[in-house]
């Protein structure tokens, strides 16, 4: 019990030593997307108002009267800082800059907020494609996939029937590929899509039931894999049988 406690006055400590005792607020965008970390406080004219990223602290924006500074290249004409509040605006952002934000002020022994910002990469749009299933439960029904080649994290890859999801798989993974399948009547009215999300955005394909799964007569293009395999083997053999009875015809002839 005192290993527990002394444990948790150590981590305040340097929760408090690093961010004072404001509590860090969690932001999250999308690349490319624009966001605005706020002071949530106006600032004096002559006030030195400093934000830093980063567990090193590294000195991205200053204010002091009028004039404005962003040393880090990282950041070259992409951030904002406002004359009244000193709230930072980082504008086209990117997946490394993720991370630990920080502004103080020359007024405050404690910075003023404390921000940790995640970027998240823009999803892919899902494919849905038809695949021959030997294990389709009847000739009615369509066999499909879902599936979406990722260079994101923290995703879930889902089907709708309507608004209800009917199945779904997770990837915490960055470079993988995911995929759900999907069985639905060639008849089937309903309305259903994929849909791959995270915490910030999403991404829908809907399903054209009519060009994936039409109805026709031509067996190999709408019936299972195992009533597809037949008719071709039945095919097949009225073909020898019809060769043979050519040649014993003509063989008989004199």
């Amino acid at each position: 019990m005192s290993e527990v406690f002394i444990f948790f006055c150590v981590c305040s400590w340097s929760l408090y030593g690093v961010f004072g005792v404001d509590a860090v607020k969690s932001v999250s965008v999308t690349e490319g997307e624009s966001v605005t970390l706020n002071t949530d406080t106006e600032i004096q004219t002559d006030e030195l108002i400093m934000w830093r990223t980063g567990h090193n602290d590294n000195l991205i924006a200053t204010k002091e009267n009028y004039k404005i500074d962003f040393p880090d290249e990282r950041f070259r004409d992409r951030l904002k800082l406002d004359h009244q509040t000193g709230s930072l605006t980082i504008t086209n952002t990117r997946t490394t800059d993720s991370g630990l934000y920080r502004v103080s002020s020359t007024r405050s022994e404690k910075p003023l907020n404390t921000f940790n910002l995640t970027v998240y990469a823009r999803l892919p749009v899902p494919v849905i494609s038809r695949y021959l299933s030997s294990s389709s439960s009847s000739s009615s029904n369509c066999s499909l996939v879902c599936s979406s080649v990722l260079n994101v994290s923290d995703v879930t890859l889902s089907w709708y029937k309507g608004m209800s999801v009917l199945s779904n798989i997770s990837a915490s993974d960055l470079s993988i590929s995911l995929s759900l399948p999907l069985e639905v009547e060639y008849q089937d009215k309903n309305t259903y899509s994929c849909v791959i999300n995270n915490t910030v955005s999403n991404q829908t394909t809907h399903l054209d039931i009519n060009t994936l799964c039409p109805t026709c007569a031509d067996c190999t293009r709408c019936c299972g894999f195992t009533e597809a395999v037949i008719q071709l083997a039945l095919s097949a053999l009225v073909g020898v049988a019809t060769v043979a009875v050519l040649v014993c015809e003509f063989g008989s002839k004199p």
